[in-house]
């Protein structure tokens, strides 16, 4: 939401440089690669319900005093202690959807899942871009605010704990006080000491990151789609107010290409991802396999970099303003296929460890989201719009299309060595 308003905050912060702005904006997301860490492993611990509202409840104290900031230092701090709060549905989101829909359903609900954190960078600078024209920038931080405290109640009404290990053990709990009996157990290790079991579930992501070739490949690619995003979301501001000379509320309209472009991803992966797996399954003998999921993530990368050559050189040549958002529209349409193609391979790959293996790439893609918007004025300054984003669609062509073929043809021989994987 701060985007269209970083102009402003910069001047009443008295921020000296153009890095120091950026990281305003970019500093929440770094602690996107810090929460999950945290929050997915304990969540197999100790259920998702509970994390989600603590977590909830943090972001809600600390964005709150971003409002109240004075100085550049405790606004970086606060937005820092805010984006802790913030990351738990990254890390607990594809957990819960593993522990309620089966393989043949969840990819529909995978992409509305996915597409909540790709409508937030959208929704959020047009209503921050109107908010900091009519009133102040601290009532970016306010209103938010609100909406959490909406989103607080929501959860203490309706949501419901859906981790099966938890519900077993309160199940064990619940019988043992009846009966007397305390000797049930549920099948896990449960005498384990308490600081042993945290500490072995800390280190799960980063040992599933580093000995799981399919986390690793998918959270590189996944970094950088996510820091793409942001890089454009970055350069959003100064290309529609200085090179279209548009007003910071009109030119937050412009990121309704970004939603157009998610939405009309969402629907084709929603009629057809899961109508793709069953038809694969189908003809496989009625043995389903991850690996199902790879056509999506194929035909997602290549509107992503159609969608990238697009944007750059519209952007370059100053062509009519609706020729970069058609770019930029490609470009989020395929952006969605892939994730909901990689989320949805991750969550049936390791449905038992899910929450781990998602902050894993959770951990990648937010140090991703923080840093690719840093480098783009130099990145751009260098090399333009137009060759500046080619460079980026090059390498999506370079990851996103060999990628699919890989894990078709090796992906089961992967699984089959590793202790995480179905």
């Amino acid at each position: 939401m701060i985007a269209p308003a970083l102009s402003k905050l910069g001047e009443d912060l008295s921020m000296n440089s153009k890095l120091e702005v950026e990281l305003a904006l970019s500093i929440f997301i770094l602690a996107y690669s810090v929460g999950p860490l945290f929050f997915g492993p304990a969540s197999e611990l100790y259920g998702r319900v509970r994390l989600l509202q603590l977590s909830n409840i943090w972001y809600l104290a600390w964005n709150l005093g971003c409002g109240f900031a004075q100085t550049p230092a405790e606004l970086f701090v606060f937005r820092f202690l805010a984006g802790i709060g913030g990351s738990a549905p990254l890390a607990l989101g594809g957990g819960a959807i593993s522990d309620i829909w089966s393989a043949e359903e969840r990819g529909k609900a995978m992409g509305i899942y996915t597409l909540a954190p790709l409508l937030g960078p959208v929704v959020g600078p047009i209503a921050g871009g109107f908010i900091a024209e009519y009133t102040t920038w601290r009532w970016v931080f306010w209103s938010s605010s609100v909406a959490a405290v909406f989103i607080q109640a929501i959860g203490l009404i309706w949501l419901r704990e859906s981790h099966p290990g938890t519900l077993l053990r309160r199940k064990r709990d619940c019988i043992a006080k009846a009966t007397g009996n305390h000797k049930l157990h549920t099948g896990n290790i449960e005498c384990e000491r308490l600081v042993r079991k945290i500490g072995r579930a800390l280190e799960r992501p980063f040992r599933m990151f580093i000995t799981q070739p399919i986390i690793t490949v998918i959270a590189i690619y996944m970094a950088y789609l996510f820091g793409t995003l942001y890089l454009m979301l970055g350069t959003f501001p100064e290309i529609w107010t200085e090179w279209y000379g548009e007003s910071v509320g009109i030119g937050g309209l412009n990121y309704l290409s970004i939603a157009i472009g998610s939405f009309t991803g969402l629907i084709l992966n929603f009629f057809f991802i899961d109508r793709i797996y069953r038809n694969l399954k189908a003809r496989n003998n009625g043995m389903g396999r991850p690996e199902f999921r790879m056509p999506t993530m194929f035909i997602g990368s290549i509107m992503v970099s159609i969608g990238l050559f697009w944007y750059g050189w519209s952007v370059q040549a100053r062509l009519h303003w609706i020729m970069p958002n058609i770019g930029v529209a490609i470009c989020s349409a395929g952006t969605m296929g892939c994730l909901q193609g990689m989320q949805t391979y991750i969550v049936d790959s390791y449905p038992t460890y899910t929450a781990s293996a998602m902050a894993a790439c959770a951990f990648l893609r937010s140090l991703a989201g923080f840093g690719f918007p840093l480098f783009a004025p130099y990145l751009y300054s260098d090399l333009g719009y137009g060759w500046g984003t080619s460079v980026l669609a090059f390498i999506s062509i370079g990851v996103g299309i060999p990628a699919p073929f890989f894990f078709w043809r090796f992906g089961d021989k992967l699984r089959a060595l590793s202790k995480y994987a179905a």
